[in-house]
């Protein structure tokens, strides 16, 4: 007999705590160090009297939550492998659109086509009508382009049936700030709301680290085992037509109205992060949630660069320590005080009840 560990199951240890991914349930379990130093070690391994006393305290645990099994033919459940790859040359797009906006949004659409992009997010920065959603969705289907999972932020506006919204074919999510109150509301698997009380979207608004967004799922793991689990694959377009990696980078690639996407994307910098893993980003490197948790490459606490120049920070907007194994507000962090102010972000910072 020989101990198996389930092959959507992968074990992830960080400096303080170790983790079980199940990339199956989209869960993880804390699990002790000795117990994860047992499986490391004896996966795929016989299920002797030695392997059946390490784990006598844990076994009936292990086996009901699906994380193990035991087995006499191990060579029919082979490992899942680590590899990633994905067909299109850009994944997902950012669009920023103001009412004024310079840039024609059913061109730029059909040039994300050329690229098999199937995820795009519209961010709205002033009130937007049912119909003009509409009429990008029609363009969309018209031209049959590959863009399936639309995402849209924009203002609450009173009398708006935001339900009948994400209803309509293709979009995924929708994201409404400067509401009275926060909330969640889910529709189905695919189909959510996002009513946010955040008073004005900004590009400042990104890059926050909260563990109720961690994501577990294969697609993602795997891109971040590989990949910068931000920038991979990802352009955008900031209001003022500006081509970017992100919103939020400094680095412009030309502008929209007098360069291509195709031409952005052949700058030789457009890429540079899009292969920066956490397990380069210093202080992330020993996170046990590095797998899950979104990079952020815009706003970092500026420590830390690598040989070929990237800035391996960790990111500024994280109030997560691995060494601890706690959690704080990360405005408060004395020691980010000088990257805070040099983004400009004082106005973000959350001061104490007695300050």
């Amino acid at each position: 007999m020989y101990l198996k560990i389930f092959s959507n199951c992968r074990l992830v240890r960080g400096f303080k705590n170790c983790l079980i991914y199940d990339m199956q349930r989209g869960s993880i379990t804390n699990i002790p160090e000795d117990l994860y130093n047992t499986l490391l070690k004896y996966n795929n391994k016989k299920y002797d009297s030695n392997l059946k006393l390490e784990l006598r305290d844990y076994i009936d645990f292990l086996v009901e939550e699906e994380f193990v099994f035991i087995t006499k033919t191990p060579q029919y459940f082979p490992e899942i492998s680590d590899e990633f790859a994905l067909p299109s040359r850009i994944s997902n797009a950012v669009i920023d659109i103001k009412d004024d906006s310079i840039f024609d949004l059913n061109e730029i659409l059909l040039q994300l086509d050329d690229f098999n992009c199937e995820n795009i997010e519209l961010r709205f920065f002033k009130n937007v009508n049912e119909s003009r959603i509409k009429n990008i969705i029609e363009f969309i289907n018209e031209n049959e382009l590959f863009l399936t999972n639309i995402g849209i932020v924009l203002p609450y506006e009173e009398n708006v049936n935001y339900t009948q919204i994400l209803e309509i074919n293709r979009i995924v999510y929708l994201h409404i700030y400067n509401c009275k109150s926060d909330d969640t509301v889910i529709l189905s698997e695919d189909k959510h709301i996002v009513f946010s009380s955040l008073q004005i979207f900004s590009y400042k608004n990104c890059g926050l680290i909260n563990s109720n967004d961690f994501t577990l799922n294969k697609y993602l793991f795997f891109e971040s085992l590989h990949h910068n689990s931000c920038l991979h694959k990802k352009i955008s377009i900031d209001s003022e037509g500006n081509i970017r990696n992100c919103p939020s980078m400094p680095q412009s690639f030309g502008n929209i109205k007098d360069t291509t996407l195709e031409k952005a994307l052949a700058h030789p910098d457009f890429k540079k992060y899009w292969n920066l893993t956490k397990d380069e980003v210093e202080v992330c490197k020993d996170c046990e949630f590095r797998y899950i948790c979104t990079d952020c490459r815009a706003y970092t606490e500026r420590t830390h660069t690598n040989a070929e120049g990237l800035d391996i920070s960790k990111p500024l907007k994280c109030g997560y320590n691995p060494y601890t194994g706690e959690w704080q507000e990360w405005s408060i962090n004395a020691l980010k005080e000088k990257a805070i102010k040099y983004y400009g972000m004082e106005e973000l910072v959350k001061k104490f009840p007695y300050d």
